[in-house]
């Protein structure tokens, strides 16, 4: 696992892909560090890294990344740690839409294309 605090390479990404899922690169958004873990077998590995760091569960939240893929599907919002009844989020998706743009905004900062 790599946290990704400055950037990270599309390149890179392709190469953990490559490394564990074939296609898709499991990562935790850190919403309020506006900073990602990527890299983990599962999202829960990354999220208790988070925690372990200080981070708080509530600005956490589990995506995928598709480094090959080119247009705004390369981000995929599907987590079990996403389901949130306490922040009403009662899917394995991020149901807040402007919760969504603050993740895109940040992986799109952190990725280097």
């Amino acid at each position: 696992m790599e946290i990704v605090n400055d950037k990270i390479s599309i390149e890179e990404l392709k190469k953990i892909a490559q490394d564990s899922f074939g296609d898709l690169v499991k990562a935790v958004v850190d919403i309020e560090k506006k900073i990602m873990i990527v890299g983990g077998e599962l999202h829960a590995d990354e999220e208790t890294l988070f925690i372990e760091n200080g981070s708080q569960q509530k600005n956490l939240w589990g995506i995928n990344i598709y480094p090959e893929i080119k247009d705004e599907n390369w981000i995929e919002f599907d987590s079990m740690i996403n389901l949130r009844p306490s922040q009403e989020n009662r899917s394995r998706g991020v149901e807040n839409p402007e919760t969504r743009k603050i993740i895109i905004e940040i992986v799109e900062k952190l990725v280097s294309k």
